[in-house]
């Protein structure tokens, strides 16, 4: 049995010799001075060794455990060495598999699914906040704490959603990770509960008129599809919810060319539980201004084919994203001063003030249920959801000719480019509407392969990827 003793007093000699322990553990002295901790065991039939490090760096009791780890293994019937090498291997593998490599496969695989402004939002979130501080380090490696600082950092700027936010997509990157087989827990699904509460109140909303119209002409004077900006305007003229616009379809408009425009959203659709969305009477009323049938004037050359307004880019017969609006009034420059559900407040907001000035109390309650609210002392289906109308529509009018006054007509937002185009450019305009045009009546009219198909087959076109060449750039 060896001991330290004379371990130390070892000397080189003109031959290497070994030093020996119990069960084949040994100490392999160099001719040029080295000692190396070696054991030989037998696999497979055939005599074979380890090499457990040198000495003094490997002390003896640390030799011993290696033997003894080694041994461990090879009664299970496995051989020590190929453990050893594919922990080794593991171990590098794992430290080349770090946050940020894993987080851009994660983002890579599912962006797809994700509309194309979500998708930027997603990794440059992760650039900005979570790369520089952990990325490089293995995934493995990362703890509560790690991520925790992250997130605090996060929200000492202020921006608690974001922080959330965060937490959730770096959650998000572990779930992948895990079913990838690169990790094994999530270190951040527990976060939630110790992050800064998100304090709940009215949705940020410019409810000055000037800054209002403001606001709305440099989001409409940014990159976006027509169909965004042209839904933008129309919500902020008829202040409805965002998901009722989102869902409006052709065959819910009445009298577009007529002198009393309607727009008839559905009870099924309106916000509210399940006696809400089934009363009968219960279809949310919005007459509608010139200037809002303007707009559908404009939209049409674009979606009139399509059962929805404003469909998906993607997938004419979905609604577009719903965070389309709310990332055009991002970049414009307005994240956290106004949201689309901010147009709500703003009409509410501007036209009382109006009504007190000009002494029309009794506007007050004709604005809420133009805002489809339940006026006080009321329940749900006790009062007329069509009452008022004549006032409801001179209101309208009002409301679009204080909003609208300075900003272009909608048949400028539809030439308005996409994104920045270039000399080769194949962005193609679709044509607007004559004067004379009529829109069509009935809800068949506003059916794939009605009263129309040629039309429907002409403008699905604009819905159509348009295909790659190599070396040329498209915009659309």
């Amino acid at each position: 049995m060896l001991n330290d003793a004379k371990l130390r007093s070892a000397k080189p000699r003109d031959k290497e010799y070994k030093l020996t322990d119990s069960h084949s553990l040994y100490l392999l002295v160099k001719p040029s001075g080295g000692k190396l901790w070696r054991w030989n065991y037998s696999y497979g039939g055939r005599q074979k060794s380890m090499n457990f490090g040198v000495y003094p760096m490997v002390s003896l009791v640390q030799a011993r455990e290696k033997r003894n780890d080694a041994r461990a293994i090879l009664d299970e019937g496995k051989d020590p060495a190929i453990v050893k090498k594919l922990a080794i291997e593991a171990n590098r593998k794992a430290a080349e598999t770090t946050f940020k490599l894993v987080a851009k496969e994660w983002h890579e695989a599912f962006k797809a699914q994700w509309a194309i402004a979500h998708a930027h939002d997603v990794i440059r979130s992760l650039e900005r906040d979570v790369f520089p501080a952990i990325g490089e380090y293995p995934i493995t490696d990362l703890t509560p704490p790690m991520i925790l600082k992250v997130l605090r950092a996060i929200e000492a700027r202020g921006s608690i959603e974001i922080a959330k936010r965060v937490r959730q997509r770096i959650s998000a990157v572990y779930v992948y990770a895990i079913a990838e087989g690169v990790a094994t827990s999530d270190p951040a699904e527990k976060l939630a509960a110790v992050l800064k509460p998100l304090r709940k109140g009215r949705q940020p909303a410019i409810t000055d008129l000037e800054k209002l119209r403001q606001m709305i002409g440099k989001a409409e004077e940014d990159y976006a599809r027509p169909v965004t900006r042209l839904a933008m305007r129309f919500l902020a003229l008829t202040a409805v919810r965002p998901g009722e616009l989102r869902g409006a379809r052709w065959d819910e408009f009445e009298d577009l060319d007529g002198p009393e425009p309607l727009w008839r959203i559905p009870a099924a659709r309106m916000k509210g539980d399940f006696d809400r969305k089934h009363e009968e009477g219960g279809d949310h009323l919005v007459p509608l201004s010139y200037q809002a049938v303007a707009i559908l004037r404009a939209l049409w050359p674009l979606t009139g084919a399509c059962p929805l307004l404003f469909p998906s880019n993607r997938h004419p017969h979905k609604p577009m994203s719903e965070n389309a609006i709310g990332y055009l009034l991002n970049r414009a420059g307005y994240h956290g001063h106004h949201v689309p559900h901010g147009f709500r407040a703003a009409f509410s907001t501007i036209m009382n003030e109006w009504a007190n000035r000009e002494g029309k109390a009794n506007d007050r309650q004709i604005i809420d249920l133009m805002l489809a609210h339940v006026p006080p002392g009321k329940v749900e289906g006790a009062y007329n959801r069509a009452a008022y109308m004549p006032r409801r529509r001179e209101l309208a009018q009002l409301w679009a000719d204080m909003l609208i006054t300075t900003l272009p007509s909608p048949v400028v937002l539809v030439e308005r480019p996409s994104k920045a185009t270039g000399e080769r450019s194949r962005r193609r305009v679709p044509e607007p509407v004559s004067a004379d045009f009529r829109f069509p009546v009935g809800e068949a009219a506003y059916r794939k392969g009605g009263i129309f198909p040629a039309l429907f087959r002409e403008q699905a076109v604009l819905f159509q990827p348009i295909p790659k060449r190599r070396g040329l750039r498209h915009d659309r």
